[in-house]
């Protein structure tokens, strides 16, 4: 199991490091995960996004821990957005009220 992880790391070069920690080569990742080895190194470049689904699979190959995988992953998200937008950071305050907000009227 790979354990090491940069603190402020993306999605793929987490799973980059993953890779490279367990010595294995794009082509049997990709091949293990049902997927193109183009797409696995545009994936580790941050130039396209995995599926949920994906995320599961990493997480399973790689004994990794699937919940840390996705957080890093929508984290990515909402710090790309953030910067598309050309917002600040007070955007992330508006959206934990909401989040709370929004979990007070679903659970009732």
């Amino acid at each position: 199991m790979a354990t090491t992880k940069q603190k402020f790391s993306t999605f793929g070069k987490h799973l980059r490091a993953l890779r490279v920690e367990t010595e294995k080569s794009l082509r049997e990742v990709a091949s293990h995960l049902d997927i193109h080895p183009s797409l696995l190194a545009k994936i580790e470049r941050n130039e396209k996004q995995p599926t949920q689904q994906l995320i599961k699979a990493v997480a399973d190959y790689f004994n990794a821990d699937e919940k840390g995988l996705q957080n890093e992953f929508l984290s990515d998200q909402i710090a790309y957005k953030i910067l598309d937008e050309g917002t600040d950071l007070t955007i992330l305050k508006v959206a934990e009220q909401k989040v709370s907000y929004l979990k007070t009227k679903r659970n009732g």
